[in-house]
């Protein structure tokens, strides 16, 4: 916080500062009456009627009276990750992308649309790196239409949390009544310590490309196995990964440099027992020997499980999507 000659703390943000990082600090009614500070950092996404919304880096939107605030200022952005892959929000937005691809696309300007019969919301979401091409409420109004007419809800996938990425889109999202559905965390490290992990049961892991029916039964997300199978192939360089019986299952897509893991699923009976390490292991090795050094992942925020995981094998969050729907009124 900012703090004057005299000792005494400012505030040095105003709405010409929307768009930038800001940490500010405000006072609240305590226990018993008694004032207690509160402090935010996020992304001021606007100042309207006096009220600041700030879009902090897990997505999450806070609205602060103008008349709370004791204290703020410009930040910086996060320092530079020191261990790990670099990557730009920007890259590592197309390869997720082209890992998991869509039946059907079209562009909108410089997003994408993009339809898969509803097998994954992202493949089912619009995807917007760039400019539209036309005002924002237009764009938004064709999203809908386009959607509408393959029977779909309407998605846009849109990103918090790191440099160049879209706090003011996810705002301004939200101020025209679409609901962020589902958060994820995109998480990233290097690959060889996956692959070098200590996971013996990854030497019985086999590895295909295509997902057999005992895959997909493991995996589980599937009403229609050919629509399935036909989605899940796509991409640069894909591998299926399974333990015998179907104990535990895993994808990778292997994108140059880039390494993606999906679809990591245990049977219930046969957790903590090490299967996942060993799945993740098992494609990290492959995925080495095609060149790659970097790997990337999405996880569900509620996925505490999953998340664990991840921690032990060294990934760390880059920065969170989010998928806004639009719900159409009733005709």
């Amino acid at each position: 916080m900012e703090i004057a000659a005299g000792g005494l703390l400012e505030v040095r943000i105003t709405p010409a500062d929307v768009g930038k990082r800001v940490s500010v600090r405000r006072v609240e009614p305590g226990a018993g009456g008694s004032p207690e500070f509160a402090d935010t950092v996020g992304v001021l996404t606007s100042w309207y009627e006096g009220v600041l919304l700030i879009t902090k880096k897990n997505g999450q939107a806070v609205r602060i009276a103008e008349s709370s605030l004791v204290a703020g200022k410009i930040v910086p952005a996060a320092p530079a990750r020191r261990r790990g892959p670099a990557a730009s929000f920007e890259e590592l937005a197309r390869i997720c992308a082209r890992s998991w691809q869509p039946l059907e696309s079209e562009p909108l300007g410089e997003w994408t649309l993009r339809a898969a019969a509803g097998f994954t919301r992202r493949a089912n979401s619009a995807l917007p790196l760039g400019d539209p091409g036309m005002p924002l409420g237009d764009a938004l109004g064709r999203v809908s239409d386009w959607y509408a007419r393959r029977g779909l809800p309407a998605y846009v996938q849109a990103a918090t949390g790191a440099a160049g990425t879209q706090e003011l889109l996810c705002a301004e999202l939200e101020r025209r009544g679409w609901t962020a559905e589902v958060s994820a965390e995109v998480r990233i490290g290097a690959l060889a310590p996956v692959g070098d992990v200590d996971a013996p049961a990854a030497d019985g892991v086999r590895l295909t490309r295509t997902p057999d029916e005992e895959w997909l039964g493991r995996y589980g997300k599937v009403d229609d196995p050919e629509l399935a199978r036909r989605m899940l192939v796509e991409g640069p360089s894909v591998w299926f990964a399974a333990l015998p019986g179907g104990r535990a299952v895993g994808r990778c897509v292997v994108d140059g440099r880039w390494a993606g893991f999906a679809a990591v699923t245990v049977d219930p009976a046969h957790r903590r027992e090490g299967l996942a390490t060993a799945v993740m292991a098992a494609l990290a090795r492959r995925a080495l020997e095609e060149g790659a050094s970097a790997a990337w992942l999405q996880v569900e925020t509620d996925n505490a499980a999953a998340r664990a995981l991840y921690d032990g094998l060294g990934f760390a969050t880059h920065h969170s999507y989010h998928h806004f729907r639009h719900f159409r009124a009733a005709a």
